[in-house]
């Protein structure tokens, strides 16, 4: 087993203007499940080939353990890759696919069939092993792609979007799977997909890119609960969060007619960039629906509910809860939310809510430079 270390590695492809990786740190513990997470073209997947070696690196190196490995073949890195299409020779038995880097490599036929079977009963494959890959499902198809990666016993696997041929359903049991198997064998997997529900149920850590840029390293519950940034607050979690641009007041922010308090630090933060307004984020979960003066909030007017009026546009329920999806005036501008409510008290199309954002919920974010200001 092996760490995996990026230091400062650039890839700028030939022509271009700016580089589709640029400076890339991130250092993987030995065994640890490494996301790559981002929007197309962020440059996650170049990442990943520039540690397979099917990309040059132009500047900075690649480790896997302490060998330096930026520019060496792949066949000399010790990784196995498994691929979004599987990659399957169609002409080839499972058992055949599986073993066929080892008969390469000069692997006596016991072996290979050996370790073949020892992967095959993880896979739970066994009975598929005489077959042609034409006659399996694509979960199967992927997961006989895994097991061709398994009986190598590399010291890295890397994973490319493994899961998004597959559908919905068994996109889920199958993710379940490979972070389970990953956990069992303990090694090192380094895993890219465009779907953040997948890289926050799958990954150790999750690294977030941008425009070939490093947002954000962190485990999945410290990304949801402290992003760093505007566009890793947005981006992660489902439902996205609700960002708002509110002005700062007395002690807090406006938020409808109600002022939430904020953080002295954070406010003070914002002044010094010379802001009068911040980029306040809420999770749809942590908003309060309130009733006229309710809530833990100073209410501007006595006349006025407190929070902000969200119109219902459309509701989507779920069973044990729902989400509200909707629209409000702030700051003058029509700005769509979100508010996940409880599933026995959901309010109908084309009725009014009024929200307070829970206190010490909230996520303040400059609006100058998207950086996070609160604690």
């Amino acid at each position: 087993m092996a760490t995996v270390t990026f230091d400062k590695a650039t890839r700028i492809y030939p022509g271009a203007d700016k580089p589709a990786v640029d400076q890339l740190e991130i250092e993987t513990e030995d065994g640890e499940f490494l996301v790559l997470v981002g929007p197309s073209g962020c440059g996650k997947s170049t990442s990943l080939r520039m540690l397979a070696g099917l990309e040059d690196v132009n500047g900075g190196s690649i480790r896997i353990g302490n060998r330096d490995v930026t520019h060496l073949p792949p066949k000399d890195r010790d990784i196995a890759m498994v691929f979004q299409n599987y990659a399957l020779y169609p002409h080839m038995t499972v058992a055949d696919n599986m073993g066929f880097a080892l008969k390469i490599a000069g692997v006596n036929k016991s072996e290979i069939r050996k370790k073949v079977e020892e992967a095959a009963k993880i896979l739970d494959l066994s009975e598929y092993l005489d077959r042609k890959p034409k006659a399996l499902s694509g979960g199967q198809r992927q997961r006989v792609a895994m097991g061709r990666a398994i009986v190598r016993e590399p010291q890295v696997f890397l994973m490319d979007e493994p899961l998004s041929n597959l559908d919905a359903k068994l996109r889920v049991s199958t993710r379940t799977q490979i972070a389970s198997l990953q956990r069992r064998l303990g090694i090192t997997t380094v895993y890219v997909t465009h779907d953040q529900v997948e890289a926050m149920t799958m990954g150790d850590r999750v690294a977030v890119l941008k425009d070939g840029l490093l947002q954000q390293v962190d485990s999945p519950r410290n990304m949801y609960d402290r992003p760093a940034n505007l566009f890793v607050a947005g981006f992660i979690g489902s439902p996205a969060m609700n960002l708002v641009e509110v002005p700062i007041t007395d002690g807090g922010v406006k938020f409808g007619n109600s002022v939430v308090p904020v953080s002295r630090e954070a406010l003070s933060a914002a002044a010094d960039k010379g802001d009068t307004t911040v980029t306040v984020g809420v999770r749809p979960e942590h908003f309060d629906v309130v009733e006229h003066g309710a809530g833990d909030t100073k209410t501007l007017s006595k006349d006025a509910p407190a929070g902000l009026a969200v119109s219902v546009n459309v509701v989507e329920e779920l069973g044990a809860d729902g989400y509200v999806y909707g629209s409000a005036q702030v700051g003058g501008q029509h700005k769509d939310l979100v508010v996940r409510v409880g599933g026995r008290d959901v309010p109908a199309k084309g009725s009014e809510l009024h929200v307070v954002p829970r206190s010490g919920e909230i996520h303040v974010f400059s609006t100058s430079t998207g950086e996070r200001l609160s604690d």
